[in-house]
């Protein structure tokens, strides 16, 4: 199969590869609903996706919306939270992002990005995330992975990640860029590891600038 020479190309090429890789991707962070999704995505800065599952259910049993967990005692969440790094800080994003929420948006998440920003502990990424994961909008979060894999690729030379974002989005429908966003983050967990990319079992690498198979 021919090479593509644009950044586009390999933007296009990447994604068929993925999608056929893996048709099936999801977030990995447990959630039932746009609140635990939100909620879960704030406590995720700084942390693995499975040591957030491992306490955000006994956090959602106790404080399973917004409103309750608007007028949580901060102590008893950092208990629920402490396994996590900055459990304090995140305690305090979380609470405060659960009193907006009541007090703005009636105990609802909202779904435009410039509503989730103004939120407690939401950057782009994270509205990005609730975006394209819980309301199935247009949204592409920009992780390390994504920024990491984007570059290995040439799809983008920049390293800030709104400026990666708003570079990969032209090159993606808007309506599969949450899916693009989940698939490069998969792969690279699973293949292109930043310490020991599996270049001999990816399917990108005949392609790929940064192959050591090319």
């Amino acid at each position: 199969m021919a090479k593509p020479r644009s950044a586009r190309g390999r933007a296009q090429r990447t994604f068929e590869h993925l999608e056929e890789l893996y048709p099936e991707a999801q977030c990995e962070l447990d959630h039932r609903n746009p609140f635990q999704l939100l909620i879960a995505t704030i406590l995720s800065a700084q942390s693995t996706d499975v040591g957030v599952n491992k306490v955000t259910p006994a956090l959602f049993e106790k404080y399973p919306d917004a409103e309750a967990l608007a007028v949580a005692n901060p102590g008893q969440v950092e208990k629920l939270i402490g396994t996590l790094g900055l459990f304090r800080n995140k305690t305090k994003s979380i609470i405060k992002c659960a009193n907006q929420l009541v007090a703005t948006f009636g105990g609802e998440v909202p779904t435009s990005r410039k509503d989730l920003v103004s939120l407690a502990g939401v950057g782009r990424k994270t509205a990005n995330v609730v975006r394209s994961v819980a309301f199935d909008l247009p949204g592409l979060p920009v992780d390390t992975h994504v920024l990491r894999l984007s570059r290995l690729l040439e799809l983008t030379e920049e390293t800030d990640a709104v400026k990666v974002e708003h570079e990969l989005n032209p090159m993606v429908k808007a309506t599969e860029r949450g899916r693009f966003s989940l698939r490069l983050i998969l792969h690279g967990r699973r293949v292109c590891i930043a310490r020991r990319p599996k270049c001999e079992e990816c399917v990108l690498a005949y392609f790929c600038p940064s192959s050591n198979l090319i």
